[in-house]
């Protein structure tokens, strides 16, 4: 398996428009940023599985079967029986930009345990990839925690996407906190632009990303919407300019490039990386992403390797 993905994976109810009243409508699509990236990858040409839980409802069976249905391993997917399926209502502004509202204080995304996780999927892993969603309450946090400890044990290179909902902690210090406590077990890193100053004071991308790497990250990406990505690769750093559209909505944009990115890094090793082989990677990365933005919805806008290479 080239990647393994581990977290949530809900349903965005994302706004479509309004009817002829004014009354907003919405679409149920499938989401969750590490089911998002398995997704992406697998569409590209990685192989992909995911890890999560959801509940034994319609929602459940329809994210397990979109799942399915891009060629992601979902044999470690988790049923429980007494939480439903998580839901995020995703309003879109006029610029494409993204509110959320998670409905997930009790649902089947934070029942995930360290039971739910088995050594033999982590062990057949390149990568291991998660996100900083699963960290915001027991059990899941620990169960994630364990997971990318015991996979970084057994071999695996730690991918790790600290996606800040503001929403989803009791306050800013506490989401820096527990955003922060994996980042010692991390390989590869992705922050936004929103994100970088969170995690270490400084909107200056160089100095920021010379921080995170004392953590022993060795590549780290700093995502700058339209204007593309900023990289620092060991004591190297770079930037490969974004692919100008027409925007959508950027629902699942991050999640496409990570995972674009990791489609051809799971082919890779950091030891042997050159700089021009890591540029062309971000730049198709940045191709792909690009095109979901064009889109709407976050699963369904993702292209396929066919779209980005043509």
């Amino acid at each position: 398996m080239d990647i393994v993905t581990i977290g949530e994976v809900l349903i965005d109810l994302t706004q479509t428009g309004k009817d002829a009243r004014g009354i907003p409508q919405f679409a149920a699509n499938p989401g969750g940023a590490p089911a998002n990236l398995a997704v992406a990858a697998s569409r590209l040409g990685a192989q992909t599985a995911f890890i999560g839980k959801v509940g034994a409802d319609a929602f459940g069976r329809y994210l397990k079967e979109v799942l399915a249905e891009n060629k992601v391993d979902v044999s470690g997917m988790a049923v429980d029986a007494d939480h439903p399926t998580t839901m995020a209502v995703v309003s879109v502004d006029a610029a494409g930009e993204r509110d959320f509202s998670f409905y997930r204080s009790a649902n089947a995304d934070v029942m995930l345990c360290k039971e739910d996780i088995s050594d033999e999927a982590l062990k057949a892993a390149k990568i291991v990839h998660f996100g900083s969603v699963s960290l915001t309450a027991d059990p899941s946090r620990t169960a994630t925690l364990d997971a990318a400890a015991r996979a970084k044990k057994l071999g695996a290179t730690i991918t790790y996407d600290p996606n800040y909902r503001a929403n989803l902690w009791k306050n800013k210090e506490e989401a820096i906190a527990q955003m922060k406590a994996p980042l010692p077990l991390v390989d590869i890193l992705k922050v936004s632009d929103e994100e970088l100053p969170l995690l270490t004071g400084t909107t200056d991308c160089e100095s920021g990303t010379a921080q995170l790497a004392q953590n022993g990250i060795r590549l780290i990406f700093v995502t700058l919407g339209a204007n593309g990505v900023f990289y620092r690769f060991g004591d190297k750093t770079g930037h490969v300019a974004g692919v100008p559209c027409k925007v959508g909505d950027t629902n699942g944009a991050g999640d496409t490039f990570f995972g674009a990115a990791l489609s051809k890094l799971c082919k890779e090793e950091l030891d042997t990386l050159t700089v021009d082989k890591l540029e062309n990677i971000l730049a198709f990365a940045n191709k792909a992403a690009s095109i979901t933005t064009s889109r709407h919805g976050a699963i369904p806008a993702m292209p396929t390797l066919a779209e980005v290479e043509g």
